[in-house]
């Protein structure tokens, strides 16, 4: 869309590269965008609490209900940090926390995962490599938590793995693993074994420990594990911190896999919600047991019966402050909406979040709070959906019982009312995610009038960035398409064509190779730096063997790398870019699962080099981005170079009773890495309402 050619000819040497300094903020969309699977609130010290989200790596809560987040430094080598399947933070030490990360276990990512552990709230990390894959992004992410430390011995962690791996124990705070070889279950459930998304084994689903069973300084001796079996033994537990293990007697057999095991302390009970299915889109029967641990006795505290029921159970909170009240969320009943139950009996009576008045009128017993996201309410017209799908985290504030949380499929809902359940019976429901963008963005564009960025979106259809640090009031309606993957506007010269990191000068008859670059994901034209000039050039891809964001104002004589080790973007072979128009220096980059970033230059470049820059490195101590703020979506490319892109792989190998090994150093291994969250993930389900087909 240039009326001159894109690219003049080249010198045979390489190009320079120029590094400068580039302010990078996210594009505020508002509302998180996507599944929220875990949040996980500090017992030890109030207001300290975590998010963990499938695509877009971890958050952490801030005191004004906004969230930072923690994994930004994850780029290209590491792409699949950003898939968090487990978060366990250390009971006695609320600055210390642990996480399992790993985006897939089927091929579509060919590394194995890692523990990645913080002692300074998630600044700065240490990674120690698993012999085994983990599955941020597979079915029954909502399980949990899977990852666990020892409240009375806190260098003690287990980890419940996927894939038939089974029971694993660390004693040195996660540095090394040894598989737990008595226990008795690796987990049998398989969601889809004809499709390869859903056809590896879910494996083991939470491991809770019963504090109150021995002292501090000693090993926790009662230990509970869930394991994602269905019509089976699927709960076992230890009396000898692990040395030996048993089901638990008279527990449930049928739809009976256990999607969140809870003790409340006070009541000496263990609170379990049930499924049919592992989640987090289907669901279609289940229960909710409590167990109680000293007379060894089951009760069935189920809300609902008969036709009535038609969900399972996912999300389970206990009231640390309010013995006996604990509130549960179906999974998943997709119409009219969503359900939350509370009960303060421990179970014996129960009261909802809506109710029927005059079928389809519904008693609603919230006040709706969009603010912060006001595209919410019309992300999709046509649906009665408010309190959400997908509901597998809900938690109480151990602090403060007016404070409570759930992540669904598109937000955090929540409060600071909580209380006024019990009393009016009216609660305020508010998205809580400012901060979080968990967006996959498609595609990205900067017309040369209008508004100054477009996105298109998974699942939440795209939006006309008016401003970009506002949340958007609404998303593209008319004509109305649940995602968007490509957009474009119409141009004044047709003639010139940008593809690869090539360049043409007769409408695409033929092209040549931009000297110095490798696999080139997405690229686009920007602003020029001088009136009248040529126009600034940008790429995703790889420039002297090192993958980054680049931007060329000289015909590609010279680049500067615009990317830095606090703003990564994760998988750059799912990432998009897009020059701006009109503001010379200001880019725009769509990542899958962290939204859209803008970035605009804001120093004078430095230091030169004509030399290819290593990639190799030895440093396991991650520094995570300080930066707050929001996404939405990625930048539109013309055409795209397929090619594959590489991963940090622990070197790590292990039988199932040897030690995993902690090395620090990584080799890389090739794969895609490119699995699309949604084209291949969802590709089972309905665009609109997310049912299984």
């Amino acid at each position: 869309m240039l009326g001159r050619s894109l690219f003049g000819l080249l010198a045979a040497s390489l190009p320079l590269l120029v590094n400068a300094a580039t302010s990078w903020k996210q594009v505020k969309v508002g509302g998180g965008g996507g599944f929220v699977p875990g949040i996980v609130f500090s017992t030890k010290t109030k207001g300290v609490a975590y998010a963990r989200t499938d695509i877009g790596g971890l958050y952490k809560l801030n005191s004004d209900d906004t969230w930072t987040p923690l994994l930004d430094w994850v780029g290209n080598s590491n792409w699949h940090d950003w898939g968090v399947d487990a978060l366990a933070l250390d009971p006695t030490n609320s600055n210390k926390l642990y996480i399992a990360v790993g985006m897939y276990t089927n091929s579509w990512d060919p590394n194995n995962g890692s523990i990645l552990s913080s002692s300074d709230s998630g600044s700065t990390w240490t990674e120690y490599a698993l012999p085994f894959k983990v599955g941020g992004n597979m079915p029954g992410r909502g399980l949990g938590e899977r990852l666990a430390v020892d409240p009375n011995l806190p260098t003690t962690l287990y980890f419940g793995a996927r894939s038939g791996n089974g029971l694993w124990k660390s004693t040195n705070s996660g540095a090394t693993w040894t598989q737990v070889t008595s226990f008795p279950s690796t987990g049998t459930y398989i969601q889809d074994p004809t499709y390869e998304y859903t056809a590896d084994k879910v494996g083991l689903a939470w491991v809770t420990f019963d504090g109150s069973s021995s002292s501090s300084g000693s090993a926790t001796k009662r230990i509970f594990v869930g394991v994602a079996n269905v019509n089976s033994t699927s709960i076992y537990y230890t009396e000898d911190a692990g040395s030996t293990w048993a089901a638990v007697p008279g527990q449930p057999t049928t739809n009976n896999l256990p999607h969140k095991g809870v003790i409340s302390p006070s009541e000496g009970l263990l609170y379990v919600t049930f499924n049919n299915n592992a989640g987090p889109y289907d669901g279609t029967t289940g229960s909710i047991q409590k167990y109680n641990i000293a007379s060894k006795t089951w009760t069935n505290i189920t809300p609902v019966s008969g036709s009535d029921l038609y969900f399972g159970f996912g999300g389970l909170a206990v009231d640390l402050q309010k013995p006996g009240t604990i509130m549960v969320a179906a999974l998943n009943s997709w119409w009219p909406d969503g359900q939350i139950f509370r009960s303060t009996d421990s179970g014996a009576t129960w009261t909802t979040l809506w109710s029927w008045a005059s079928y389809p009128t519904m008693n609603k017993y919230y006040t709706y709070d969009v603010s912060l996201a006001p595209w919410i309410s019309t992300v999709a017209t046509d649906d009665t959906k408010q309190i959400g799908w997908m509901m597998e985290c809900l938690v109480i504030d151990p602090f403060d019982s007016n404070h409570w949380l759930y992540g669904t499929g598109l937000t955090i809902y929540g409060g600071h009312d909580l209380l006024n359940w019990d009393s009016s019976h009216m609660v305020t429901l508010k998205s809580l995610a400012d901060g979080i963008e968990e967006t996959a963005v498609q595609a990205l564009i900067s017309p040369p009038v209008g508004p100054n960025l477009l996105s298109g979106l998974y699942d939440v259809h795209g939006f006309a960035h008016s401003s970009l640090d506002t949340a958007p009031s609404v998303p593209f309606t008319n004509p109305f398409y649940t995602s968007t993957v490509d957009l474009d506007w119409a141009g004044q010269a047709t003639t010139n064509i940008v593809r690869g990191l090539y360049h043409t000068t007769n409408s695409g008859a033929s092209f040549t190779a931009v000297t110095g670059f490798g696999a080139t994901w997405s690229i686009s034209t920007g602003a020029a730096k001088t009136t009248g000039g040529y126009p600034s050039v940008f790429a995703i891809g790889t420039y002297n063997s090192v993958v980054g964001v680049y931007r060329s104002d000289d015909q590609g004589s010279t680049w500067t790398r615009l990317d830095d080790a606090a703003h990564a973007f994760g998988a750059a072979s799912a990432n998009v870019v897009s020059g701006d128009q009109r503001i010379w220096g200001r880019v725009y980059v769509g990542t899958n699962g962290r939204g859209i970033f803008y970035g605009d230059d804001s120093s004078s470049s430095t230091s030169t080099t004509t030399s290819k820059t290593s990639t190799t490195s030895s440093s396991t101590t991650k520094t995570s981005s300080t930066s707050t703020s929001t996404t939405t979506s990625k930048t539109s490319s013309t055409t795209t170079t397929t090619t594959t892109s590489s991963k940090s792989s622990s070197t790590t190998t292990s039988s199932t009773t040897s030690k995993a090994s902690s090395t620090t150093t990584t080799t890389t291994a090739t794969g895609t890495g490119t699995a699309c969250h949604y084209c291949q993930v969802r590709a089972t389900h309905c665009r609109t309402c997310s049912r299984l087909l």
